[in-house]
């Protein structure tokens, strides 16, 4: 039987299993194979190889590798607390949200969280880990794994699968321990040794490898500021009653949409209005927002212009690209492109300059930068501000105070906005923050700028680089957060999402990541769009609003 791995043809025989294959050729590869990438899909290693498969391998370095051993992490964590604590204690593991390089986890029994239950809990994950136990993967029947969860007591998984289509439904197996996960996992429990237990807060964190070194332990660094910001989107939830995809499903069932929509905008706006109101009660000329890509940025500073105007205050945007060098004398990246993301790529001392001269009260001529000769323009009318007068500067680098060395900093208020998600499939299944962020931009870039999602999702891993080292480095140094996630935006996206998704050819290299935002999505009843406030955050990206051209 002929394959073809990474681009060579080699010979193996009938019943050749990827993970076979895996240990054969993982001397090729600096970091552990945990899952492979078949025909543009990815599976898992205990599958067996058929003739003429196009194979690769995913190794924990990988996007999708790393996706499948926090994944199996999150597998042995549970099954480890379900056998440390007593069932009557115990209640549920509750895995909320990444925080650094963490996941914030809480347990909902009586049981008390302590340093002495979290080293048993480790002590227990570490022993299955020597132990090399295998995920056995099951098919079975939706209407029995609905049965069986409720009888685990696992009502949000039960709920999940209530509004599948699917009649049959994929359940792993550690040992007599039985849960869903969505994706891929490990081939058995020997891959993850890397882990860490921690007590934080009101509950607890496990601290994973970062994708980047997937071999070494990282620090832990968690930003207090986001911390609050998602558990305050978490006691949202809580009011509204829906916290998981099924329970969110479940309202849109019974008819109550439209009210959960409006309830959710409306903490938008109330949150909005009181960042407002610190800014005027410090007395703070400058603003600056910043925030990663599709946090909504945009809609957030235009609304947040408008609560600032019924406080009697006088806003006045500036476009922080508008003050970059001219095209030659722009950055280079590595790769040899222009790097329009880093700090150098402004006119800072420009920029500056300018600030200082309106907080006199002079006139000041704004530039406009063109992007087709790259070159700086002159063109605007003359601004002078005054007393009651705010400059709200949107940009990357609006945390970072090197932007603004020439401010005092009891002149700046600081804003982080980011579409910090914490609606989850269920309480096993985390949905990462980016992965709104991703789809919104596929939508937009295809509404606006003409672009395929197979290019969106192809240039994703250079902005969260971009991300990493220019934005979420300074979040503490915030003076306020905003989260920009909306609890049913998934759903109301669905619609848009899916048409280009399915463009993506499948010879491509960024076919897997589509087809696994498809069978994301499909979690999801999809809702009426054209329902969306005109003002919504949301419309930066489906477009039809009133605050964006």
């Amino acid at each position: 039987m002929v394959i073809t791995l990474e681009n060579s043809q080699i010979s193996c025989e009938e019943n050749t299993t990827l993970y076979d294959l895996s240990q054969e050729y993982q001397k090729n590869y600096e970091y552990p194979i945990i899952v492979a990438k078949v025909n543009g899909e990815i599976q898992e290693l205990y599958h067996e190889v058929a003739e003429g498969s196009q194979v690769e391998f995913c190794t924990t370095q990988d996007s999708d590798g790393n996706r499948a051993y926090i994944r199996g992490l999150s597998m042995l964590l549970v099954k480890a607390v379900c056998k440390e604590i007593p069932k009557e204690e115990r209640g549920q593991v509750v895995i909320h949200f990444s925080l650094d390089s963490g996941y914030f986890c809480q347990l909902t029994g009586k049981v008390r969280t302590d340093q002495e239950l979290l080293q048993r809990i480790e002590a227990r994950m570490r022993k299955y880990v020597r132990k090399n136990m295998l995920f056995q993967k099951r098919v079975i029947r939706t209407r029995d794994a609905r049965q069986l969860f409720e009888k685990l007591n696992m009502t949000g998984k039960s709920k999940l699968m209530e509004y599948r289509r699917n009649s049959r439904m994929t359940v792993y197996d550690l040992g007599h321990f039985t849960d869903y996960y969505y994706g891929a996992m490990p081939y058995s429990t020997s891959i993850l040794e890397h882990f860490e237990l921690r007590l934080f807060e009101d509950g607890f964190v496990f601290v994973a490898p970062r994708r980047e070194a997937p071999t070494t332990m990282p620090e832990f660094h968690p930003s207090i500021k986001q911390y609050r910001t998602m558990q305050m989107a978490n006691e949202w939830h809580r009011k509204l009653q829906v916290a998981t995809v099924g329970e969110l499903n479940e309202a849109i069932v019974k008819g109550q949409f439209q009210e959960l929509m409006l309830t959710q905008e409306a903490l938008h706006e109330k949150r909005i209005g009181d960042i407002a109101e610190e800014i005027a009660g410090k007395g703070c000329r400058i603003v600056t927002i910043a925030g990663p890509s599709s946090s909504g940025k945009t809609t957030f500073s235009y609304r947040l212009s408008t609560q600032l105007k019924t406080l009697g205050l006088t806003p006045h945007p500036i476009a922080l690209d508008d003050y970059f060098v001219n095209r030659e004398d722009t950055p280079k990246d590595e790769k040899g492109d222009y790097d329009y993301e880093c700090l150098e790529a402004i006119d800072i001392r420009q920029f500056n300059a300018d600030l200082m001269a309106l907080l006199q009260g002079k006139e000041v001529q704004l530039p406009t930068y063109n992007f087709i000769t790259g070159l700086r323009e002159y063109d605007k009318p003359l601004l002078k501000i005054g007393e009651g007068d705010i400059l709200v500067i949107e940009g990357i680098h609006g945390l970072n105070d090197k932007l603004t060395y020439a401010i005092p900093r009891e002149d700046k208020f600081k804003i982080y906005i980011s579409a910090l998600t914490t609606l989850n499939l269920d309480i096993h299944n985390r949905i990462p923050t980016s992965e709104a962020r991703l789809i919104r931009r596929i939508i937009r870039d295809a509404r606006t700028r003409g672009n395929s999602a197979q290019k969106t999702i192809s240039m994703w891993d250079s902005v969260r680089k971009g991300e990493q080292h220019n934005i979420f480095p300074f979040q503490e140094e915030a003076d306020a957060m905003f989260n920009s996630a909306l609890i049913y935006e998934l759903a109301a996206m669905k619609l848009y999402a899916d048409p280009v998704l399915f463009q993506v050819p499948r010879e491509s290299k960024e076919y897997a990541e589509a087809q696994r935002l498809l069978k994301f999505l499909d979690y999801f009843i999809p809702v009426d769009p054209h329902d969306v406030p005109l003002n919504s955050i949301l419309r930066e990206f489906i477009g039809g609003g009133i605050l964006l051209n």
